[in-house]
């Protein structure tokens, strides 16, 4: 026998999958980088200011001190690395642009136990979540340049399969 809902019946919505401790880690790491980027924050106050934040007890806190850091110690290099893939300036990407390719950057160069399209895709996500319409795009073949260079060995295997 088939049974229909009615008008005032609603089957139970999907639950968005929840998101891992380091995915969480990664967003109030953009959000800081933005801070610091935009509004001038330092790292001492981000750090401060950061775990009074929503959900902030559910992020991996070792994992988001240690990548807001090295990406705002290891600026200049990783500006530089993501320079020589981009079609403009550095300066004239947006922010959130900017943010989540110099987080993506360090972590493949600073974080090799985490496949290269782990670290494309959590920027993807990022990208999605706060930045601009297609600005996912970009960041995606951009990273993807950088991943070859910092990765070789990794990229060659993937496109072997």
């Amino acid at each position: 026998m088939t049974t229909f809902l009615s008008d005032t019946e609603h089957p139970e919505e999907p639950k968005a999958p929840t998101k891992s401790a380091r995915r969480r880690a990664r967003e109030f790491v953009l959000q800081g980088l933005y801070q610091w980027r935009v509004g001038g924050a330092d790292e001492a106050a981000i750090e401060a200011y950061t775990p009074e934040m929503e959900d902030f007890a559910k992020a991996d806190r070792e994992f988001f001190v240690g990548t807001l850091r090295g990406v705002i110690g290891q600026q200049e290099a990783l500006i530089a690395r993501i320079s020589t893939h981009i079609d403009r300036p550095f300066g004239e990407l947006s922010p959130i642009e900017a943010c989540v390719l110099m987080l993506g950057s360090f972590e493949l160069a600073n974080h090799p136990e985490t496949p290269y399209r782990v670290v494309i895709n959590e920027a993807i996500e990022l990208a999605k979540a706060f930045g601009g319409t297609d600005g996912h795009k970009y960041v995606n073949g951009v990273l993807d340049k950088v991943a070859g260079g910092l990765r070789p060995d990794e990229v060659a295997a993937r496109k072997k399969e």
